[in-house]
């Protein structure tokens, strides 16, 4: 039986950062994966995908919608879906390519099949033709999520789907209902909304991407219904009935218990993920699930076995690809000795939609329920200069400092490219920085970035100098 030093089971963002930064600090590193290709949900059926998507819709939304403004006008456009797919797994394959080649330049030894296991050290590995057992001195379970439902709901993967199915249609819907007004939710519908559908969203919740500061969910709502989105929100939907290629879905008004019928051909659940550990036969290791489905870890990622590990969408926290990154490099390198640190306050939160949106550190929200003394500094894109030549001019930068040390605790962005500008606020915040130090840092000129330097110095005593 081959032994290893850190076996890890599953091969998504975790796990693959997991054992890269495992095999660097010289372990011997097996990676098991049950299915084909390398690279988990956010490569094959999540991020990755879903973002080629919203790429390549959002070319062919602009170019017969808002070229004209710019002085381009064109004809005869035709949309090919087909082949807009077809780009789209060519992206994925590139991608899980690339991950097979990390793995042999890092001498990790894949293995293909379920892993569950057979003791505390053992995994059985179980391919499409033999099983296999290796053993692991350490052991990271990487094993992610998987796309939730509601109990009066049956996904049936054809018309009632979810963002899986959704990211290989062959075809734009004429109406699409979607279940969930979360990052998700909104992603896979502006796909659609941009290519032609009707959308119309369902949530539960008072706002979309409600788990965000309220702002940014009032400004995402605006915008989208501009663009022709449908919203009902404080709905709680009560069925989903499919005859043929027909749906309708009822739901129930929270506020008055008055209720509302929409009819479509496809139907988009997106109410969020579950944590995924079936087969890993938990039990034989000596571990369970707590009442969400998460395997219990302590602050240091270990399981009731000390040597066993856990981390991303399977443990507690937001399930997001770079969490789990962060936290794969943090197990590999406390297994080597080393005193890693993950600060979850600063995992910042992106929804791709157009305006994109993005977050870190604590929302309004919540600094006003902790009873926290903060000011506000806020920024519009309309007011800057390069979101004007490129006609972005939707959305805001919104920075929360502390009221008596001027230190960023939270920055809110919704707008242009912000998926990208968030990066600064993350260091920023690492460094602790005040917003006046943001302030006085030299941006370049003209550019996005700078509606970040405005808005904290709209924060640090008032003094934007752009507004």
């Amino acid at each position: 039986m081959e032994q290893f030093d850190v076996v890890v089971i599953g091969s998504g963002p975790g796990g693959y950062i997991a054992a890269i930064r495992a095999a660097q600090l010289g372990f011997k590193t097996a990676i098991v994966e049950k299915y084909k290709t390398l690279g988990g949900t956010c490569t094959n059926v999540g991020c990755i995908p879903s973002k080629a998507w919203l790429d390549s819709s959002e070319r062919y939304h602009e170019l017969t919608h808002s070229f004209d403004v710019h002085g381009i006008t064109a004809s005869g456009v035709k949309l090919d879906v087909v082949k807009m797919g077809d780009r789209v797994a060519k992206v994925v394959a590139d991608n899980t390519s690339g991950l097979n080649f990390l793995m042999k330049k890092n001498k990790i030894t894949v293995f293909q099949g379920l892993g569950s296991f057979k003791d505390k050290n053992t995994i059985s590995v179980k391919g499409d033709s033999e099983t296999k057992e290796i053993q692991g001195k350490n052991i990271i379970i990487a094993t992610g999520s998987k796309p939730s439902s509601l109990p009066n709901v049956k996904i049936d993967k054809e018309r009632i789907i979810t963002s899986t199915e959704a990211l290989k249609l062959k075809e734009v819907p004429k109406h699409m209902i979607v279940i969930g007004g979360g990052v998700i939710g909104l992603e896979m519908g502006s796909v659609f909304k941009r290519l032609g559908a009707k959308v119309s969203v369902v949530e539960f919740a008072d706002s979309i991407i409600a788990t965000m500061d309220a702002d940014l969910g009032k400004e995402l709502n605006k915008v989208l219904k501009k663009e022709g989105m449908e919203f009902y929100l404080g709905h709680g939907v009560t069925d989903v009935i499919r005859k043929g290629n027909e749906l309708t879905v009822k739901a129930k008004a929270k506020a008055d218990g008055s209720e509302v019928e929409l009819k479509g051909d496809y139907v988009l659940v997106a109410v969020g993920r579950r944590p995924y550990t079936e087969g890993l036969n938990l039990e034989a290791a000596g571990l369970q699930v707590d009442e969400r489905g998460r395997v219990a870890v302590n602050d240091h990622l270990q399981t009731a076995v000390p040597h066993i590990y856990a981390i991303g969408d399977v443990v507690k926290g937001a399930m997001l690809a770079h969490k789990a990154e962060e936290e794969g490099v943090y197990v590999a390198e406390l297994i080597a000795g080393q005193k890693p640190h993950v600060n979850y306050n600063l995992i910042p939160g992106v929804v791709y939609t157009w305006p994109e949106v993005s977050a870190v550190g604590a929302t309004e929200q919540e600094l006003k329920q902790n009873g926290v003394q903060y000011k506000v500094g806020k920024f519009p894109f309309v007011a800057s200069g390069r979101a004007r030549a490129s006609n972005e001019k939707d959305g805001f930068i919104k920075v929360l400092a502390d009221k008596n040390t001027d230190e960023i605790l939270g920055v809110h962005m919704i707008g242009p490219r912000v998926a990208d500008l968030i990066a600064e606020a993350v260091i920023a915040m690492e460094f602790r920085a005040s917003a006046e130090d943001i302030g006085r840092s030299c941006h370049a000129h003209p550019t996005y970035a700078e509606a970040f330097k405005d808005a904290c110095l709209a924060a640090s005593e008032n003094r934007a100098l752009n507004m």
